[in-house]
């Protein structure tokens, strides 16, 4: 049944009543415990990511409408990742889980980490249109919203655990596990490549292997291992929580140890330009797919 779609001026209070987010609606934004202005347009939406640049209200909206008519279709678009007992016996677990959008069964799968500085979750910005792009190539892709404002490490256990719930659910949300990637950007890009680095088990999480690929997006994250999994990295020239010489040391020397890195800098853009629409950076999206797919074993066919 379809289901109202949503505007760039829609008043912030239609997402969060809206049916398609009925349960979760408050994960969506990027703190799940704010009292926020519902009056406030859409075409606002960047002033809730002050770690944000490039914000495109219009980019935002049709995510979320992709994600309105997939609820509309029956499909569910959220899934806890954490059981009953484990959200009981620490609530915060409550804040984390995964959002949905699908590609072709059994294709391989993505989970995208936004940003946010641990204090907050761009999803809206840095989340939900990168797996837009992504899943019209045939992929699987999964938006994690992991517990914010209580640091780096709990955020990645939250990473790690939404890994080891796709393994675990792989046949049920219709996925396959073999060549999956990993996709962060600024602190999200911190958990990812901690993952590749030490791996799902090293964080609380399953002993299931590595990702086929590493996506991250401006961070000055420096630690890595000759181990590391082929890394795709991106950088806005302009970038002055990010700058691009802190990722150029980390990605010159991973080249030097043996890793497979791409790398990328954009002109005229600053830190946390999400899928760069409308600057220099836009497309990179696309590119990174390409890279992952290089090294993929299983490919969409």
């Amino acid at each position: 049944m379809p289901m109202e779609h949503l505007t760039i001026d829609s008043p912030l209070r239609d997402l969060l009543n809206h049916p398609a987010f009925a349960g979760f609606s408050r994960r969506v934004l990027p703190w799940d415990d704010r009292v926020y202005d519902d009056a406030m347009p859409l075409h606002r939406i960047g002033t809730l990511l002050p770690y944000h640049s490039a914000v495109s209200p219009a980019v935002v909206v049709a995510a979320l409408n992709h994600m309105i008519d997939d609820a509309a279709a029956g499909r569910a678009i959220f899934y806890d990742i954490y059981s009953d007992a484990a959200r009981g016996a620490d609530p915060a677990k409550g804040h984390a889980g995964l959002f949905f959008f699908r590609g072709r069964a059994g294709a391989p799968f993505a989970i995208v980490a936004p940003g946010g500085g641990f204090a907050y979750v761009g999803s809206v910005h840095e989340g939900f249109p990168h797996t837009v792009e992504i899943s019209r190539r045939g992929y699987n892709v999964f938006v994690l919203k992991y517990r914010a404002g209580l640091g780096g490490h709990v955020a990645t256990q939250d990473l790690a655990a939404a890994i080891s719930y796709i393994f675990r659910n792989a046949a049920s949300l219709g996925v396959g596990t073999e060549s999956y990637s990993l996709w962060g950007s600024s602190a999200g890009a911190r958990m990812v490549a901690a993952i590749g680095t030490a791996g799902v088990a090293a964080f609380a999480g399953d002993d299931v292997p590595k990702p086929a690929a590493i996506i991250m997006a401006y961070t000055g994250h420096s630690e890595f291992a000759p181990t590391d999994p082929p890394t795709f990295a991106v950088v806005g020239e302009n970038d002055g929580i990010s700058p691009p010489a802190a990722m150029e040391r980390r990605v010159a020397a991973m080249k030097r140890a043996g890793v497979d890195v791409d790398y990328r800098k954009y002109r005229n853009v600053g830190h946390g330009f999400g899928i760069g629409t409308g600057t220099s950076a836009e497309g990179w999206v696309g590119d990174a797919v390409t890279f992952w797919e290089t090294r993929l074993r299983t490919r969409v066919k």
